[in-house]
């Protein structure tokens, strides 16, 4: 997975963190939370802030 694959990466937070609410999490811990899941395989340093909330945007909708 890449950084550009938000929705990907939303299921499988959601499948890897299910008791997580989305909204709780701290931008520092999804940013590492991403980048060690198994499938990642991108640059650590591109994901900023945006990414970030598109990426936590799409793991709310993923747990509604």
């Amino acid at each position: 997975m890449k950084w550009i694959d938000t929705f990907r990466i939303a299921e499988v937070l959601c499948d890897k963190f299910p008791d997580v609410d989305p909204l709780t999490v701290r931008f520092t811990d999804l940013h590492n939370w991403i980048v060690d899941l198994e499938e990642f395989d991108d640059d650590h340093m591109r994901g900023g802030e945006k990414v970030l909330e598109a990426i936590q945007m799409a793991w709310i909708d993923e747990t509604r």
